[in-house]
């Protein structure tokens, strides 16, 4: 995608902006989003900015959500350590291991919306995939060695145990 402004480069700030309730986005390159005043270079490098304060700033929108006063003003708190979601949400980060079963409910929907799922997918480095499959496939053998086993079927026990040692060999790095 190219940027919106100059046309020449490709975007790599996205910027979305809620403007009498449309929502805008612009595709920007790092220039154009700095010569526009909406991003300087070292604004992520500025004493001032933290995660937390991200983070504060992203839940300020749920904030104006919940009442002011009152009941149920402050919704539930972490037993462990007493924080509640609006602590949580003027402060940018949560108080215990506990606050994430407390504040779940409103947790997945925010990770959902930040990371776009609530699952973390990670990457394997390069290279590993090769041994992580063969890790797998051998989980899968010795599983269905068990089943047969169990069946008392030997003769396909005898040739899973062969595959077995097969796929060991090959992650020790002796092909069989």
């Amino acid at each position: 995608m190219m940027c919106e402004e100059c046309g020449k480069a490709p975007a790599t700030v996205h910027i979305e902006r809620i403007i009498n309730g449309r929502k805008m986005t612009m595709h920007l390159c790092r220039d154009c989003a700095q010569r526009s005043g909406l991003m300087t270079l070292g604004m992520l490098f500025q004493p001032s900015f933290s995660i937390n304060s991200l983070m504060s700033a992203f839940l300020g929108s749920q904030l104006e959500a919940l009442p002011a006063t009152g009941p149920g003003a402050e919704g539930p708190r972490c037993p462990v350590c007493g924080m509640s979601y609006r602590d949580f949400a003027r402060v940018g980060r949560l108080g215990c291991s506990r606050c994430y079963q407390v504040f779940e409910d409103r947790l997945e929907p925010l990770l959902r919306r930040i990371h776009g799922s609530d699952t973390h997918v990670g990457k394997a480095p390069a290279g590993a995939g090769e041994k992580a499959r063969m890790r797998r496939q051998l989980e899968d053998l010795r599983k269905q060695l068990s089943r047969a086993v169990s069946d008392e079927a030997y003769e396909e026990a005898a040739k899973i145990r062969d595959r077995i040692k097969e796929v060991e060999a090959k992650l020790r790095g002796n092909p069989a």
